[in-house]
Formats: structure tokens, C-alpha cells, sequence
């Protein structure tokens, strides 16, 4: 039997993504986030409710700022006392997991998406998705890039600005591009 693309990108393998069911499913959460994004913040609360629908999990207190994107949704977890400052976005063609107590920093970007290197191949819209992983009680400095793959350990502190394109050791501290141990 044929794997669907979606099938393909769940197991991390290399589909495409120019399919119809993946982007209704990008279309669903352009729509999620859109809601979270133009809701005004007294009535949205911590998330908009179409937002955290998406999500695979979300604790009570987790709270995403506005604006916010996401490119499904169906693959993120936040935990308890999570927070997402404004212009964070999620790339979440994989898993990711935000373990409790951690924060993002303003403008923070996570992608899970490797795109094929060859050029006829990327132009088909083939790619590998890769999880990504933050521990409890990360900070990650605004504006700093989470790149696919990534795991990032419990208690350490990526400088705002970095690229990480390897994972980060718990308690450790990362700065530069790409991130390096300071």
C-alpha cells in the first residue's frame, strides 16, 4: 500500500509538500492562527481557542502572544508555564515540544522542514520533516532560528540571535551563528 504524503511526513521520511490534503491542513491553521492573531487580547486570553484546538496538547497556562504562525498546529506540544512572545512562528511539518517553565523570546523561529538539495527535487516540494525538542525551563533569546532536528536541554539558554543547528546540552549556554557554547 502507498503511504499518503502525510503518512511520509509523520514517519520523517521525504514527501512532498505540494499535496491537497497537506495544505487544507495548512489552510485549517492559517485560519486558527488568523483568529488568534486578530482576536483582541482581553477576549483572546492566553490563546484563541481555534489556536490551542490545533495543537496535540497545550497546558492551562500556556500562553502564545500575538502575532503568532504556525504551519499545521497538529504537531506541537507546549507545557505548563509555557510562553511564546509576539512573532514567534512554528514550522511544525514534525514534532515540537516545548517542556514546561520554558520561554521564547520575541520573533523566535522553529523549523522542522529540510528541504531536498537537489534542485529538481526542491522545486517538486520535496522534503524531510525533523522534530524538534526544547527541554523544562529553556530560555531562547528573541529572534534566535531552532533549526530541524534540534534537541535542547533542560535549563539552558540560547542567546537571542543564535542559529542552533545542533543540539544544546542542558544547562548549556549557546550564542552566535551558528550557536556555539559561550
Amino acid at each position: 500500500m502507498t503511504k499518503s504524503e502525510r503518512e511520509k511526513m509523520a514517519a520523517g521520511e521525504w514527501y512532498t509538500c505540494v499535496d491537497p490534503e497537506l495544505d487544507a491542513l495548512r489552510a485549517a491553521a492559517r485560519r486558527a492562527v488568523n483568529q488568534h492573531n486578530i482576536m483582541a487580547p482581553d477576549e483572546r486570553g492566553r490563546m484563541a481557542p481555534p489556536l490551542e484546538a490545533l495543537f496535540v496538547a497545550v497546558a492551562a497556562d500556556a500562553f502564545v502572544e500575538a502575532p503568532f504562525h504556525c504551519a499545521y498546529g497538529m504537531n506541537i506540544t507546549l507545557g505548563a508555564g509555557v510562553y511564546l512572545n509576539a512573532g514567534c512562528t512554528i514550522l511544525d511539518c514534525a514534532s515540537v515540544v516545548i517542556g514546561d517553565g520554558s520561554m521564547l523570546g520575541p520573533g523566535v523561529h522553529i523549523y522542522c522542514a529540510e528541504h531536498h538539495k537537489d534542485v529538481a527535487l526542491r522545486r517538486a516540494g520535496l522534503e524531510i520533516a525533523r522534530p524538534v525538542t526544547i527541554g523544562r525551563d529553556v530560555w531562547i533569546g528573541g529572534g534566535a532560528i531552532i533549526l530541524a532536528g534540534v534537541m535542547i536541554g533542560d535549563g539552558a539558554v540560547v542567546g537571542a540571535g543564535a542559529v542552533v543547528t545542533k543540539d544544546v546540552a542542558p544547562g548549556a549556554t549557546v550564542v552566535g551563528n551558528p550557536a556555539r557554547v559561550r
